[in-house]
């Protein structure tokens, strides 16, 4: 098996033909076979065969987690239920679940994408890979999963939980990589610490880290505590699920947008207005080779920039600095958690797990921060809880509470996300 497939090297004029063609054949199959997106380009005075050059996919109206949610559960497949062969579904925490399907042909390509994933990370055949991303109807297990057994890699499907557990398979598999979130990955090797283990002294020589935003500080602290080189993935189950782009372990300079089946767009989130490369904005995809269930011009409601290649021929985006959805406006401020989180990890005494609280008093919201201290360290609460409260005032603009505890006082993410954002505001 190649390190590299020959589209990873091709040339711009061949990526853009080859998704030319792929998204000519995508918008016809979209409006030949599901309704919705045959009614949305009708209202819009679109027709697929309007699509001369990539550019024109502009013209083309949005799909948003509400037309996915309006057509539950199965409205938005494309192909007869009967050649369906899995269906996903996202966490559906406000309301009900958005669901994927996919035919054989797309979990083939899921794969492929994510054992590309798994080479540009360092990954090879033969190396063990310990997979904590949980199974299920989350994307993240399953897509792991099938992609570590087409890079001819060994899994070891243990899922999210368990942490001791998660610990000692670690010592005994001795795996070389594990699939995680970066929020859970620090659980672990927390646990490490207090059975007594080295982290660095592991197996672990590669993190594949994805399914939330996480920021430099948090590779950083990843790295130096685990011995290891955390990379980044990236995907969404309305798109795919993990493995839509992915860090290469050579540059760590952003996820590289797999865009042989993935055309991505930069949007001004207000306006809806493409955005240059470069600008920063909210993520849109189109599908290039969905059949189950292609998706057009998805509002990803994350937010980044495009990049210029790099490692790869392909474009890279940029960190995800947050969520258009995720963003709190304090007293005017836009503040994202992943700004708190740069700054608490800046502190070593801080153990770099955090929770913001979220009140209204009268007509004004309030943000408390919670953070606490490393395990083992003996320091002034009060004094570090001034230094994050002056930082957060100075970088970020706002006033704030912050709490000092005492270690292992936040409580941990066992199976997947870690809960940031208490939102105590009356709905």
């Amino acid at each position: 098996m190649n390190a590299r497939e020959a589209i990873e090297t091709a040339s711009r004029d061949e990526i853009e033909a080859l998704q030319l063609q792929r998204l000519r054949w995508t918008l016809q199959h979209a409006y030949d076979h599901v309704p919705h997106y045959r009614q949305a380009f009708d209202a819009a005075g679109v027709h697929p065969a309007d699509l001369k050059s990539l550019q024109d996919i502009a013209r083309f109206p949005f799909t948003t987690k509400k037309d996915l949610r309006d057509n539950y559960p199965f409205g938005m497949f494309a192909v007869p239920r009967t050649q369906v062969a899995r269906v996903h579904a996202s966490s559906g925490t406000t309301g009900k679940p958005t669901v994927v399907g996919y035919t054989q042909n797309d979990i083939n390509v899921w794969a492929d994408l994510v054992a590309r994933s798994i080479r540009a990370a360092g990954g090879r055949p033969g190396d063990m890979v310990h997979i904590a991303y949980g199974y299920g109807l989350f994307t993240g297990g399953l897509g792991a999963h099938y992609g570590v057994e087409r890079a001819g890699c060994t899994a070891i499907p243990m899922s999210g939980g368990q942490t001791e557990k998660q610990v000692q398979l670690i010592e005994d598999f001795k795996p070389d990589i594990i699939m995680v979130t970066p929020s859970y990955m620090q659980v672990i090797l927390e646990e490490m610490l207090r059975q007594g283990k080295d982290p660095r002294a592991s197996s672990l020589r590669t993190g594949i880290f994805g399914a939330e935003p996480w920021t430099e500080a948090m590779r950083h602290e990843l790295e130096s505590k685990g011995g290891l080189d955390a990379v980044d993935i990236y995907g969404l189950s309305e798109v795919m699920g993990p493995g839509v782009a992915s860090e290469c372990v050579e540059t760590k300079d952003g996820p590289v947008i797999w865009e042989d089946h993935f055309y991505a767009e930069v949007i001004d989130p207000d306006t809806g207005e493409v955005l240059p490369d470069g600008s920063e904005g909210e993520l849109v995809f189109t599908s290039l080779s969905k059949e189950a269930m292609p998706i057009i011009r998805y509002r990803t409601r994350d937010l980044t920039r495009l990049l210029p290649p790099t490692a790869r021929s392909f474009k890279r985006m940029g960190k995800i600095v947050g969520r258009s959805d995720d963003m709190l406006i304090i007293r005017g401020v836009n503040v994202f958690p992943t700004q708190i989180e740069e700054i608490v990890l800046q502190n070593q005494q801080l153990s770099g797990q955090y929770q913001i609280v979220v009140t209204r008093d009268g007509n004004l919201d309030q943000m408390a921060v919670r953070c606490e201290l490393q395990p083992g360290m003996q320091a002034q609460a009060q004094q570090l809880a001034d230094w994050v409260q002056q930082r957060i005032k100075t970088l970020i603009g706002i006033s704030t509470a912050v709490e000092v505890l005492g270690a292992d006082s936040i409580e941990r993410t066992l199976v997947g996300k870690a809960r940031r954002v208490i939102d105590k505001r009356p709905r």
